[in-house]
């Protein structure tokens, strides 16, 4: 256990020196394991779990999502969806902002990163409410928080990493994210109005669109929601596996593309490229974790752990508070990429000893790493924003960012006391 403990403590410490974490999780490991079994053992372990996960058909679903966002955000329907948004909410006190939060909902749902939405929808979304008098401190912290959408909404690069680390399946946790997803935009959209509500003067009304614009405005969505439909669609009636959906929404973008000719040969290469540096940075990271987590369980933390919760005299429901706050607090100073990849793997047997839904978990982690996105003092997505509005302050968008936080605490306490949330829609499924 103390073995354990000291290695957490090592990956923890170069992840915060900046060490990039999949070589701290890689060295670590093979430090440890050396040392607790032998470097003969380190060395054979090493290829053989890395050619596990190479050959992995669950694994290959991570390059596939990763180039269908890609491929879509390269197509222009960033701007789509915000025109198509704007035309039916604009008008609104509030307009502009409330069509934000569906823009980043809606790219998020084909992108499925938070960082891409929040520096896509600077650029898209922050002229216009500049332009129309919106404060800075709404503006920013609407785009900040709307970009967290992008880790819960499918296809989600997070739950992906999540269901492979916990051996969970991954079509379930998208068909399980999708009620949190909606639930997390239409508490976004009160946020915003009622804001405008109380302070009308930093939430002006944008301009009227005839109906006739309305309905001409849609035109430009129909790629989004066509792959939408037939990825979870796909995934809800079982016909098609997480991987085979990525396949084809990956296949599907490319011929939209085509078809829309918003791409040139030069512009298929740069997402090629992209789509491949993205995945080897994130293979390197996953074979990281996968690794720690042999050594956790060479050196018995987990067991350790599990011993302690069950010894402690605390209640199912507590147990898992307990657990809960470590997410919390950590998620204030960690990069969510390492709190999933370093303390899921560390938990999860203690949470399958208690009887607790991985998948059901899993969403609530992700609302964890949403709130700790756009928490101080790290806040991720607020330090991607400022890298796009180099004029607005850090302290601006943690303001703006006060209602959101608060919004999230409450979707968390619903989804922590009320599992079916999360649930009913595999139940129905079944």
């Amino acid at each position: 256990m103390t073995f354990g403990l000291i290695a957490l403590l090592a990956v923890l410490l170069l992840a915060f020196a900046r060490v990039p974490l999949g070589i701290a999780l890689l060295g670590v490991s093979f430090l440890g394991i050396g040392s607790l079994n032998g470097f003969e053992v380190a060395r054979t372990l090493v290829p053989m779990t890395l050619s596990e996960a190479v050959f992995s058909y669950e694994l290959a679903v991570v390059p596939l999502f990763i180039l269908m966002g890609n491929i879509l955000s390269r197509t222009g329907i960033s701007d789509d969806l915000f025109r198509a948004a704007y035309a039916f909410l604009g008008a609104v006190r509030g307009g502009l902002a409330l069509a934000t939060i569906v823009t980043c909902a809606g790219f998020s749902a084909v992108c499925g990163s938070s960082f891409a939405t929040a520096a896509t929808m600077a650029k898209v979304c922050y002229p216009s409410m500049q332009r129309y008098g919106y404060s800075d401190r709404l503006a920013t912290g609407t785009i900040a928080a709307g970009g967290t959408l992008g880790i819960l909404i499918p296809p989600s690069i997070i739950l992906m990493i999540y269901g492979i680390l916990t051996q969970t399946n991954i079509g379930h946790l998208f068909i399980a994210a999708v009620l949190p997803g909606l639930l997390g935009l239409v508490m976004y959209l009160a946020t915003v109005y009622i804001t405008a509500l109380l302070k009308p003067n930093e939430a002006p009304r944008g301009d009227r669109v005839s109906p006739r614009e309305k309905w001409q405005s849609l035109s430009g969505v129909w790629p989004f929601c066509l792959l939408f439909l037939i990825v979870i669609g796909g995934l809800y009636l079982g016909v098609f596996t997480a991987t085979e959906a990525g396949g084809i929404g990956a296949g599907m973008a490319l011929i939209i593309a085509s078809v829309q000719r918003r791409l040139t040969g030069k512009g298929f290469r740069e997402i090629f490229v992209e789509t491949a540096s993205t995945s080897v940075m994130l293979y390197v990271v996953l074979f990281g974790a996968m690794l720690f987590a042999k050594l956790i369980s060479y050196s018995g933390l987990a067991d350790a752990l599990l011993d302690l919760v069950q010894g402690s005299g605390l209640s199912k429901m507590g147990i898992l508070l307990a657990i809960l706050a470590v997410f919390l607090v950590l998620g204030c100073v960690m990069d969510s990429m390492a709190i999933i990849l370093i303390f899921v793997p560390l938990f999860t047997p203690t949470l399958v000893a208690q009887g607790f839904d991985l998948v059901w978990f899993g969403i609530i982690v992700v609302v964890l790493t949403e709130i700790g996105l756009i928490t101080p003092p790290i806040g991720m997505n607020v330090f991607v924003l400022k890298a796009n509005l180099p004029n607005v302050t850090v302290g601006t968008i943690f303001r703006g960012l006060v209602p959101f936080i608060a919004c999230d605490v409450l979707r968390l306490g619903l989804l922590v006391m009320v599992p079916s949330i999360s649930l009913v829609m595999l139940q129905w499924m079944k």
